[in-house]
């Protein structure tokens, strides 16, 4: 880990270490960066979903019914039969 010196805006330092439930300016900083890079790739990849579906490379309806990918399963087969399948 490196150590740097920043200036940093101690009202936005509070209101993101209230968000993210940290105490310190460190863990506050190093969690906020976290949270920006994962948010970014969950993004990233809702972006890549939505251009498969609208190419037709995913068929939405299908993930949607779970009776057309759980096909061996019937909708009158005891729950507990379908958790041991």
């Amino acid at each position: 880990m490196s150590r740097t010196v920043i200036d940093v805006d101690d009202e936005a330092l509070e209101a993101a270490a209230k968000e993210l439930g940290t105490t310190t300016k460190r863990d506050t900083v190093n969690a906020a960066l976290r949270e920006v890079t994962d948010r970014y790739r969950r993004l990233r990849s809702l972006e890549n979903a939505r251009k498969l579906v609208a190419e037709g490379g995913v068929d939405i309806d299908i993930l949607l019914d779970k009776r057309k990918y759980r096909g061996s399963l019937r909708d009158d087969e005891p729950t507990e039969s379908r958790r041991s399948a």
